[in-house]
């Protein structure tokens, strides 16, 4: 173990694992952690370990391969920079433009980023948390710059006060955008329940065509769209509602954010079978390519609209 050979392979080992830590490429640590376990507590020039670099780059998987190994990382966590700051410093500061991007929507940029911070102040001893920042913080985040005395909490508000401000602008139009189209559909589906396809009895006021499956997919499909649509419409004004708090970013508002997106996203699935169940009735009697030809075409701009929608509904 004492070999030329062995300690030249350990130093060109000790090298890739930052670099791979840094590029998040965890198959990589995977196998050197497996080959040479002990290189989890070497450091680089910074006197950053991969845990650290972790925190700072958030690479997740990085994160937990560390965290799940068990006590190790107890030994990990308290290392201190050249400048003496620990591993909360580095969730304290804004993460990297690639890294942070890589979440879509900007509050649910901040609400990642206040999820950091609260994973590894788990970590952290009590005192080291709440104690207050006399020594600066290195890199060239507006950190470093704060006065003596606040706490990294309000670092963490102070860092990311930019990123809150534009989380807030960004839940707003979506709310507000979202919200139009909830109510237009409401307007839709309350019009079409009033104009019954294919007229009433005049004397009892019976739609023509009660007794038709596909009248009866027209109404349930409508008092549905009506229904989630009203509700989302409510979600999303509770949204622009909202005090916008930090700790808001964290709960609150991803929670009724996907509440109101999924709502408004079924209400328009609805609306499009009202849509296709209308068409059906009032093309009773052959040529039944017809109705099935207009519905399919009908029902491609909403299909597009949930498309390019649910990618959104994913993500949160």
């Amino acid at each position: 173990m004492d070999s030329p050979d062995f300690k030249k392979i350990l130093e060109v080992a000790k090298k890739q694992i930052f670099v791979a830590a840094k590029r998040g490429n965890i198959e990589f640590l995977k196998i050197l952690i497996r080959e040479y376990p002990d290189l989890i507590f070497h450091v680089d020039n910074n006197r950053y370990s991969i845990f650290h670099i972790a925190v700072k780059y958030r690479y997740v998987d990085i994160f937990i391969l560390i965290h799940d190994i068990g006590s190790v990382k107890d030994f990990i966590v308290p290392y201190k920079d050249n400048e003496g700051n620990n591993i909360l410093h580095l969730a304290v500061k804004l993460a990297p433009l690639d890294r942070l991007h890589s979440v879509s929507g900007v509050a649910l940029q901040m609400q990642r980023e206040l999820m950091w911070f609260e994973e590894v102040k788990k970590l952290m001893n009590p005192l080291d948390v709440e104690a207050e920042d006399r020594d600066g913080n290195s890199g060239d985040s507006k950190v470093e710059n704060g006065q003596d005395g606040k706490t990294l909490r309000a670092f963490f508000s102070q860092e990311h006060q930019k990123l809150k401000e534009e989380g807030e602008k960004w839940m707003k139009d979506t709310a507000n955008y979202c919200m139009v189209v909830a109510a237009l559909i409401i307007t839709v589906v309350f019009a079409a329940a009033l104009a019954v396809p294919g007229g009433t009895n005049d004397e009892t006021g019976t739609p023509h065509f009660l007794k038709k499956v596909s009248f009866k997919i027209f109404m349930v499909s409508d008092a549905m769209s009506l229904v989630l649509s009203t509700y989302s419409t409510g979600s999303f004004l509770s949204i622009l509602t909202s005090r916008y708090a930090e700790e808001d970013f964290l709960e609150s508002l991803p929670r009724k954010l996907p509440v109101g997106l999924g709502t408004l996203l079924l209400s328009i699935a609805a609306m499009m079978v009202v849509f296709c169940a209308a068409i059906f009735i009032l093309f009773k009697d052959g040529l039944v390519w017809i109705p099935i030809l207009v519905a399919a075409i009908g029902s491609l701009p909403v299909i597009f609209f949930i498309i390019q929608h649910v990618w959104l509904l994913i993500d949160v």
